[in-house]
């Protein structure tokens, strides 16, 4: 039977809007915007069968996850594997002064082939392993049910890669924003896109 994984992005913070890089040890609480995306996303959700809410310990990810959580009478369970990736001396710069696109210089093979590591940080792999390997016990724990997953951009697309089988030098071709929803359903060793990046408050995707 078929566990189905709504991957939500937290709503905005200041530091999306000011294009600054906003890691796993940054803990940005959500903007006046990103509370109105967690209030849409709770009623985007509230009609679905949702068994358990997991989120990023980071209080934007949480924060979007009780509004979420509330709607189903939920407690929010924290797990640390779902921060965002760690970016150790690029914390907090703008993307301005990094004078590059961050997911292509993270998904920019080096000369052994490898995707790089952040300064002081993890690598995209890295941040796959853990996302996965979290994504796939709470399909194990939920076994033929509906669950929320709140956590962040490099995370989720992560796991929606791992998904798709889709090589990481990929995940610069795709884009979550903040407060959307994207949902896969696994199946065993079968996993399925159902859903990218919808914007709460329209129509789902068919």
């Amino acid at each position: 039977m078929t566990t189905k994984m709504y991957l939500v992005r937290h709503g905005e913070t200041d530091w999306n809007r000011e294009r600054r890089i906003q890691g796993g040890s940054s803990d940005t609480p959500l903007n006046a915007s990103g509370i109105r995306q967690a209030k849409n996303l709770a009623l985007f959700l509230a009609g679905e069968d949702i068994r358990a809410v997991y989120s990023s310990p980071l209080s934007r990810s949480m924060d979007t996850a009780r509004a979420i959580a509330g709607a189903h009478r939920l407690d929010v369970m924290a797990e640390r594997d779902l921060r965002e990736i760690e970016a150790g001396t690029l914390e907090g710069i703008t993307l301005d002064e990094l004078g590059t696109n961050f997911s292509e210089m993270l998904t920019k093979e080096n000369a052994g082939g490898g995707l790089p590591t952040v300064p002081g940080g993890e690598s995209l792999p890295d941040v796959q392993r853990r996302g996965w390997k979290i994504a796939r016990r709470i399909a194990v724990d939920n076994y033929d049910g509906t669950v929320v997953m709140v956590s962040h951009y490099f995370v989720i697309l992560a796991i929606v890669c791992a998904a798709l089988d889709l090589p990481l030098t990929r995940l610069s071709r795709l884009s979550v924003r903040p407060g959307s929803i994207s949902a896969i359903s696994l199946d065993g060793e079968n996993a399925r896109l159902e859903l990218l990046n919808q914007a709460a408050g329209q129509p789902k995707n068919p």
